[in-house]
């Protein structure tokens, strides 16, 4: 991996997974996805090459929330709904250190929901690590706002009559500059895509599509079982053409405004009629039509969908504060105090 170009501190030493091991049991269910997330980040991290008291895990509530206790960092255990909010503040109030915010689907995009789609919007230079198993499962199964309609869950017996978010679409929508997708079922794109996430100057958003066993075991075995997964992922590579198929014959072309699937050798078609994918595109148009794939019409899209460069919240604060104190006629507390309209009172 290429090494990050960023101000926060570098370790002098290199780091190891078990740098970032912590002593604390791990209380997920045995087979649950979180395991696969978690053995991610601790790969992730040490590639990532900072300091390890400069990174900072901010979790809301929820199964997904544990994390903090689960790495050898700083971390905060916040209250549901709200990490995306105290992460932006120990971002802002300390620019030095990699500020990761791990949150579900529920606390994300149902109590967090405000506080999700203002961070995304604000662009503020954090990472989001979004656990997406369609359920609530912290608090023994209700429909989620990922859930599928027509979900029998314990608070839709019948089915939901819900239309369920799209992450993808939620965070292009709120002006995102990143979004990526990965599956627990493969850890190294996780990787991949966690490394590039921390890379990004700005609010990355990386939804890993993740399996609870107990309240809702195999929501995505249709995309993820070993005989049909090639056929039903798409994985993207940034400047390469769009193929997935256990044959890598199978494409992804723009036909007018819209996507198909083409099988590639027949009618003519080759790769160069295929879509080449451009991550770091500015026009968002394509990544929201790749973040809205679905199966069975579309293979569903995985990798870095979107990663383009804007101005970070970050950024333009720091810009505005030093061109405030470079115009203000008040340099110390003494100027402060004697500014203005002053009396003595006798």
């Amino acid at each position: 991996m290429e090494p990050i170009i960023n101000t926060i501190e570098r370790s002098a030493v290199k780091l190891t997974v078990e740098d970032f091991k912590s002593d604390q049991m791990v209380k997920w269910c045995p087979g649950c996805g979180d395991h696969a997330i978690l053995r991610a980040v601790e790969k992730v991290l040490p590639e990532i090459g900072y300091k390890k008291e400069n990174f900072a895990f901010i979790s809301g509530i929820g199964c997904s929330s544990r994390f903090p206790y689960y790495v050898q960092t700083y971390g905060f255990h916040s209250i549901h709904g709200r990490a995306s909010a105290i992460a932006s503040g120990v971002k802002i109030a300390s620019p030095g250190l990699s500020v990761w915010i791990v949150t579900g689907d529920g606390d994300s995009m149902a109590i967090g929901g405000n506080h999700f789609i203002h961070l995304i919007r604000r662009n503020i230079d954090v990472n989001l690590l979004l656990f997406n198993n369609q359920i609530y499962g912290l608090t023994k199964g209700q429909y989620s706002p990922t859930s599928p309609l027509g979900s029998h869950t314990k608070t839709s017996p019948y089915g939901t009559i819900e239309h369920p978010f799209n992450p993808g679409e939620l965070v292009l929508g709120a002006q995102g500059t990143f979004f990526a997708r990965g599956v627990d079922v493969n850890p190294k794109l996780m990787t991949e895509i966690m490394f590039e996430a921390a890379k990004h100057d700005g609010t990355s958003v990386v939804e890993v599509l993740q399996n609870c066993v107990i309240f809702n075991e195999g929501a995505y075995n249709m995309l993820t079982d070993k005989e049909n997964r090639e056929e039903r992922l798409l994985i993207l590579r940034n400047g390469e053409p769009m193929i997935f198929g256990k044959n890598r014959d199978k494409g992804i072309r723009l036909n007018g405004t819209r996507l198909e699937v083409v099988n590639i050798g027949e009618n003519g078609i080759t790769e160069k009629d295929l879509l080449v994918h451009d991550q770091h595109s500015k026009d968002p148009g394509i990544h929201l039509m790749l973040a809205k794939m679905s199966y069975p019409e579309f293979p569903v899209a995985m990798g870095v969908i979107r990663s383009a460069k804007s101005e970070t919240y970050d950024d333009l604060m720091e810009q505005q504060i030093t061109e405030i104190k470079a115009k203000s006629k008040i340099k110390c507390m003494d100027d402060l105090l004697n500014s203005g309209e002053t009396w003595f009172v006798e």
